[in-house]
């Protein structure tokens, strides 16, 4: 018991020195220094009881005491329930009728909520799509969020420039991004590794820093182009500039809604999912798991690599061109490296090559720095703390171990569930 008492203060101390000058010091606008210990004895007094509880469950779990157990009759219960096939149909059609409706009830449905929602719903497509090439194909990519800014950048030319709407520029965004992960994609993937993820990252830069330094402009005489700064376009009184370099495209009508989103990533889910089920989807896992076996066996490796890579950028071409419906004006640093990075952030927080762990990090790690936005004080604070126990719980031997075993009993439950049942009907 010492044992743990002494673990858990030091705990609690590293936590305290760790954070004091994020939680501890307030720089006042004088330049004067508030000290507020208050916040630091409250993080270590929640630290210690946190670290106390951690060691007690890893010590019980060491003598192999069971640490929690429900009723073999509650157990039993759940399991029909869950096992039940009306209640899960019913289920998710009330889940899906709740997040359609959700921006219309009256406590959730302001503009800025619903804004949120919807960058969730766009970073869940994001994550999907790059978990194809990542997950899937186990090939590193770092340059995404280009094919993101090519489809947003789409959308925003051809809603001003041609006056298109949304559901016409979708699908002319996404052959724009199968050409370009066309174009990449057939002399890169030949490479592997560290080499792959340098080249995507470069692909990236190359494509944002043309955005930033793109002037395009129209008038009566046509398209007018330049590197150098929007006067230079020579456009005339009546002219409209489309791109104007590090500002981006302004002027875009915003006209999203919670309702496109969710369907979007509803048929992104269901596209992956043939895919990953299909003949196509099983030769590119082998391409993953041992490249060198799947080409032995007949397997084309660039072919299929190809087929992951350009899937992957329609989904964030359509992603993008969410994104620009969403807001009003599109600039180039939003496509940057970071959000590349971010994107894979939660992919592999998710569990790389899980979909409902990209669904379920991308929602989380999106509206939780929003929902933290009036506790401005210590809220990357507790983002980070969230993105560590995510971590932990998808990568953790202890903890895969732990989900294994609760899935395999409620399997087990199940199954003996429905052989009482099937029993029961033949006597």
């Amino acid at each position: 018991m010492m044992n743990r008492l002494l673990k858990a203060l030091l705990t609690s101390l590293w936590f305290v020195v760790l954070c004091a000058p994020i939680m501890g010091i307030h720089i006042n606008p004088d330049h004067s220094v508030t000290f507020r210990w208050h916040r630091l004895v409250g993080l270590a007094i929640g630290v210690f009881f946190a670290a106390l509880l951690w060691h007690w469950y890893y010590d019980r779990k060491a003598l192999g005491e069971k640490i929690f157990s429900l009723p073999k009759h509650t157990t039993e219960s759940f399991s029909r329930i869950f096992h039940n096939t009306p209640f899960r149909r019913t289920s998710l059609i009330l889940i899906a009728a709740f997040m359609i409706c959700m921006p219309f009830l009256p406590v959730l449905g302001t503009g800025y909520q619903v804004s949120i929602m919807i960058s969730g719903l766009i970073y869940v497509m994001l994550a999907l799509g790059l978990n194809i090439i990542v997950g899937f194909a186990g090939q590193l990519v770092l340059g995404y969020a280009a094919f993101y800014g090519i489809g947003a950048y789409t959308y925003g030319l051809l809603h001003l420039y041609f006056g298109l709407g949304f559901w016409i520029c979708l699908p002319i965004a996404g052959i724009i991004t199968t050409i370009c992960g066309l174009g990449l994609g057939l002399p890169v993937l030949r490479l592997r590794g560290d080499y792959l993820a340098i080249v995507t990252l470069a692909f990236g830069e190359i494509v944002k820093n043309v955005m930033n330094a793109c002037y395009l402009g129209v008038d009566s005489h046509g398209l007018h182009f330049s590197l150098k700064d929007s006067a230079s376009l020579n456009l005339e009184v009546d002219g409209k500039v489309l791109i104007n370099g590090a500002m981006g495209i302004t002027g875009i009508k915003k006209a999203s809604t919670f309702t496109i989103g969710i369907v979007l990533v509803i048929i992104t889910l269901l596209v992956i999912l043939n895919l990953v089920n299909s003949r196509a989807g099983r030769a590119i896992m082998a391409i993953r798991d041992n490249e060198i076996a799947a080409r032995s066996v007949g397997i084309p490796i660039t072919k299929y690599k190809l087929m992951a890579f350009v899937t992957s950028a329609v989904f964030a071409g359509v992603a993008g061109v969410l994104y620009a419906l969403n807001y009003s004006s599109l600039v180039a640093k939003k496509f940057d490296y970071n959000t590349s990075i971010l994107i894979l952030v939660f992919v592999v927080l998710g569990g790389i090559g899980s979909l409902r762990g990209s669904v379920i990090a991308a929602t989380v790690l999106t509206v939780l720095p929003e929902l933290l936005r009036s506790m401005n004080d210590y809220r990357m604070l507790i983002y980070a703390i969230v993105l560590i126990i995510m971590m932990l719980f998808n990568q953790s031997p202890q903890m895969i171990a732990l989900r294994k075993r609760l899935t395999a009993r409620f399997r087990k439950e199940g199954t003996d569930t429905k052989a009482a049942k099937e029993k029961k009907g033949v006597a």
